[in-house]
């Protein structure tokens, strides 16, 4: 195959690639008043931009959670069910809150509008001062008018505008401001975070939101096993009076016939009967009374335990553009952008023009 070539006539040499390298470098050269300009307009602009941008505050929470440790309670059964509880559910929880499921709780709406409804201070509510200092009033004026908006009075009470209102708030927080994340995913580590450029509505709000919602979580998670332990407190507490009442019961029949004549059964009836009725509800009370304090324990141990680790505290980290980076970063992207330009208008009059 002698006709064969290792080089297509397409491809470039070395040589070419020196050239078109030095060619472009002596053209951008060739722009330096330009490139200069462009320089100094970019130091400027960073500059203004490091000057009007607000700094950013950043609150953050970390805290544990251990979930518990429901253990099986196949030891409870008998005339625990006679009394009409229902004592396996006291072991066991679904799996409607399991660890991931808390973090998904902090971005619930709910959530974030009963914190945002929380006070702020004495004269303010948390959604007042987001209002203030995101100057909402001012941005959705067209829309709402919130000097008619109060607020404070209950939220069955609340107008369709509020209610609107609210959840649009909590949208901005949940998408731009919130971060709820687990640094590792093999830890039981979770981090909630709050950015803002109000100082101490960050603060205020990070540390509502974790009470809230960590409240609400203990709460939802014991909810089922505590109904359980309430009624069976309740059985407890009714058949320990039954049981009062038999013994006085039987007391009584005994004194009725103190000296009762062996020989005579029927007039021992009423007391052998009383003394059945002691014996019957006592072994019934000390079942109930051993199943209720194993449902105690379990209780207990379906309890899981939420430990703060790091709480915010003033001053809070803050993130922001300083003036020489920001002047070096303005200056950088609008040199960047400028070369682009001057790049394509090169192509354009050599390729566009001159055809």
């Amino acid at each position: 195959m002698a006709d064969s070539k290792h080089f297509s006539e397409n491809q470039f040499t070395i040589k070419e690639v020196i050239g078109n390298l030095s060619e472009w470098l002596a053209f951008f050269l060739s722009q330096w008043k330009i490139l200069i300009l462009a320089g100094i307009v970019g130091l400027g602009l960073g500059a203004l931009v490091s000057i009007v941008k607000k700094p950013v505050f950043h609150a953050e929470t970390s805290f544990v959670l251990e979930e518990g440790e429901g253990g099986g309670i196949g030891q409870m059964s008998g005339l625990a069910s006679l009394v009409g509880v229902n004592l396996g559910s006291l072991g066991s929880t679904s799996g409607l809150f399991q660890g991931d499921n808390i973090m998904e709780l902090y971005r619930s709406d709910r959530m974030l509008a009963e914190t945002l409804l929380s006070e702020f201070n004495e004269s303010q509510l948390l959604i007042d001062r987001f209002v203030e200092f995101q100057e909402l009033d001012k941005k959705w004026a067209a829309k709402v008018d919130f000097a008619t908006l109060d607020f404070s009075i209950p939220r069955e009470n609340f107008t369709v505008t509020q209610d609107s209102v609210v959840k649009e708030v909590a949208k901005l927080i949940r998408e731009n401001q919130l971060s709820v994340a687990k640094p590792d995913r093999k830890l039981s580590i979770i981090q909630v975070s709050i950015s803002s450029k109000d100082e101490l509505f960050a603060k205020a709000f990070n540390e509502r939101l974790v009470e809230k919602v960590n409240t609400f979580y203990l709460e939802t998670k014991t909810k089922k096993t505590g109904e359980n332990l309430s009624i069976l407190q309740t059985q407890a507490d009714s058949v320990r009076s039954i049981l009062d009442e038999s013994i006085g019961a039987y007391a009584s029949a005994t004194d009725r016939v103190p000296n009762a004549n062996p020989l005579l059964s029927s007039a021992t009836v009423e007391s052998r009967k009383r003394q059945i009725d002691v014996q019957a509800t006592g072994a019934v009370y000390q079942e109930i009374v051993k199943n209720l304090e194993i449902a105690k324990v379990n209780h207990r141990n379906n309890s899981p335990l939420i430990q703060i680790i790091d709480s915010p505290r003033l001053p809070l980290k803050r993130s922001e553009i300083r003036l020489v980076k920001g002047m070096v970063l303005g200056a950088i992207i609008t040199g960047i952008l400028v070369l682009f330009g001057l790049y394509f208008r090169r192509l354009y009059q050599k390729h566009v023009q001159e055809s």
